[in-house]
């Protein structure tokens, strides 16, 4: 069995030593440009280039090493008649679900007075949290939207989830499909992304969308920077309508230097991490696929190219 390693890490032998370890009897090569084929049975990559395709015309299956395949559906001959493998949690969902509930208490408890209160030496009590006062929208409820709901609705915070497919969460009201997108937005207080990045959800948080919230509302993007109509949302911010945001995630990362994202002191900017690759973990079920895949067995995490997740 081949395995070609296509990821641009200056350091790939992090992951083909550990990669080899699980894998003994395979034989594992890194992605040279300038190299002849390998003729890999299996392609593991991050956002590879088109030449991969080119040149490697026996792949059985792709495996990508992250959640997010939009960087991945962009290869332009990206083969569609194999197997295209995303990655399933390994490790992501709770990370994302810890992230996002810190952000959330911090808004919903007023943390940020208390830190400035703490900085004069003041002792003031504020009222208590009412969690009727802070209803929770999630769009996206693949594994990390669903962890993400279970874990606040554990909190007692009220949880509405959309998707374009139905779902059925305990403790949570659950939305699905266009017509129920508004009714959802119009539940909704703190609006939480998790959706993948396609075509049909980009720009999906603009004008319009954050409009229909419910009045002094936060956004909280963990998704893909390209969800986000920027201009939209500091219109929004201008107007009131949006009082908070948290943005993990942006069009361009870096965010560059001078953005206006940076001089809004309502804006909490986070260099995308609210859920990072865990290396052990990823390469276990990556390797774990493979191994059954090259047996014949069923494999889970296969992306539907058509609808781009």
């Amino acid at each position: 069995m081949k395995i070609l390693f296509v990821a641009g890490d200056p350091k790939p032998e992090r992951w083909t030593v550990p990669i080899q370890a699980l894998l003994p009897d395979a034989d594992i090569h890194v992605w040279d440009p300038e190299a002849p084929t390998c003729n890999a049975d299996y392609a593991i990559v991050w956002k590879p280039p088109a030449q991969l395709f080119e040149r490697e015309k026996n792949l059985k299956a792709v495996f990508n090493l992250g959640a997010g395949i939009d960087g991945l559906l962009k290869v332009p001959n990206l083969p569609t008649d194999i197997p295209v493998v995303r990655l399933e949690d390994a490790g992501m969902a709770v990370q994302m679900a810890e992230y996002v509930m810190h952000q959330l208490v911090d808004i919903t408890r007023t943390m940020d007075v208390y830190r400035a209160q703490n900085a004069e030496g003041r002792w003031q009590i504020h009222r208590p949290i009412k969690r009727s006062e802070w209803p929770i929208g999630i769009m996206g409820l693949g594994h990390i939207g669903k962890r993400v709901a279970r874990t606040l609705s554990n909190l007692d915070y009220k949880v509405h989830g959309w998707a374009r497919g139905e779902h059925d969460i305990d403790g949570v009201t659950t939305w699905s499909g266009g017509d129920d997108f508004k009714t959802f937005l119009g539940e909704t207080r703190v609006l939480i992304n998790t959706l993948p990045l396609t075509e049909a959800t980009q720009g999906i948080i603009d004008r319009e969308t954050l409009s229909l919230l419910k009045p002094d509302a936060v956004l909280i993007n963990v998704g893909r920077g390209e969800h986000l109509v920027e201009e939209d949302l500091m219109a929004a911010m201008d107007e009131g309508q949006i009082i908070r945001a948290v943005l993990d995630v942006f069009t361009k990362e870096p965010l560059p230097e001078g953005h206006p994202f940076w001089a809004r002191g309502n804006i909490t900017i986070t260099p995308h991490v609210s859920a990072r690759t865990l290396r052990d973990d990823t390469l276990e079920q990556i390797t774990g696929k493979i191994r059954d895949h090259a047996e014949g067995k069923p494999i889970s995490g296969i992306v539907d190219i058509d609808r781009g997740y």
